[in-house]
């Protein structure tokens, strides 16, 4: 496991910044931060994504991880490297993308809605899958997955997840979740995404307290 997937699974929730505008970039990145989020991604259908990594890896402290989501290409790859992306987050499981994220160092984070998505992608390199769509898969089709998906890698339910049903996907096998709408969107106030994320880290550190003393 390479430092930066320690990282992740350190801070376990993923900010997905869909819609981040490069001018409110530093106040969000700041802001999430502050709050507990520890890794966040910027989807590359955002205005100016490029800009965006670039400026929330320039102001945020080395132990945050940025990247890029919605990847699909093997040239987004390279784009979102240079400017300054450390992980690669895509929606659906493309072989030769896993492999040039690898190849540039930097960690995988392939959508999967199947096992054989999932085996496809662990294959070409990826230690982490992102489960999407979450809500699809459903919790008794993910409790199938971690019957045959081998220790080690990553699994990232993204897609309907809030503080209510976190501890049931943790206790199905989740090992971090992607959250998207209802922590950010584009023009909601610093203080209301502060009061948000501070709820999810919250809820987040409470139940692994809980299933730590259980």
């Amino acid at each position: 496991m390479n430092e930066l997937t320690t990282t992740l699974k350190a801070a376990g929730l993923v900010a997905i910044l869909r819609g981040l505008h490069p001018s409110e970039a530093q106040g969000v990145g700041e802001a999430l931060y502050a709050s507990g989020f520890r890794s966040l991604e910027v989807p590359l259908n955002s205005p100016e994504p490029l800009k965006s990594i670039e400026i929330l890896r320039g102001a945020l402290p080395e132990d945050a991880v940025v990247g890029a989501g919605t990847v699909l290409t093997v040239d987004q790859v390279r784009s979102c490297h240079e400017a300054g992306s450390q992980i690669i987050v895509s929606p659906n499981t493309n072989v030769r993308v896993i492999q040039e994220t690898v190849a540039l160092g930097m960690d995988s984070f392939p959508g999967a809605a199947t096992p054989s998505n999932a085996f496809d992608a662990i294959e070409a390199g990826a230690t982490n899958v992102k489960i999407f769509p979450a809500e699809q898969v459903g919790l008794a089709g993910f409790k199938a997955w971690t019957a045959v998906i081998p220790s080690g890698i990553g699994l990232i339910p993204v897609g309907g997840i809030n503080e209510e049903n976190m501890a049931q996907w943790l206790e199905a096998g989740a090992t971090g979740f992607g959250i998207g709408s209802s922590l950010y969107k584009s023009g909601r106030s610093l203080e209301d995404l502060k009061t948000r994320a501070g709820n999810l880290v919250s809820a987040y550190q409470t139940i692994h307290e809980m299933r730590k003393s259980a």
